[in-house]
């Protein structure tokens, strides 16, 4: 089963364009596990200290994906608002993230790979965004 099988039983309509939206919610679900990864990675690295930055954006981007993908699987009732806010700040975060790991990314092959996945949850954030109404 996936996330779209069980949207598509929902009694009320999308927020969005499901396809957006189902994308949106899975990048934000995989980012959240690579980030997680990264950010353990990072913490048993023997250059620790110059992957404090890194730490700590890879658990802000985290905890921020986890986040949207809990509120965006929520149809009843939304506030079209509340929704573009949070979507909106899991970009800029996937986005610092990826800005961040991208640094790192010739001498750690994880930090590489977050970026990568940071940046594919940023670009769906951002078709997201794009396919939500207008505030």
């Amino acid at each position: 089963m996936s996330v779209e099988d069980i949207l598509k039983t929902h009694p009320r309509p999308p927020i969005a364009d499901l396809a957006a939206l189902v994308r949106c919610i899975d990048e934000c679900g995989e980012c959240e596990a690579t980030c997680t990864v990264c950010a353990d990675a990072s913490s048993a690295e023997d250059d620790v200290r110059t992957m404090v930055r890194s730490i700590s954006l890879c658990l802000d981007c985290a905890d921020a994906c986890d986040a949207t993908r809990r509120i965006l699987s929520r149809q009843t009732d939304p506030d079209l608002t509340v929704k573009r806010t949070a979507v909106e700040a899991c970009l800029v975060l996937c986005r610092a993230c990826a800005e961040e790991c991208e640094r790192h990314a010739q001498h750690h092959e994880h930090c590489r790979l977050c970026a990568e996945e940071c940046r594919r949850c940023e670009r769906a954030c951002q078709d997201l965004v794009s396919a939500l109404a207008p505030a």
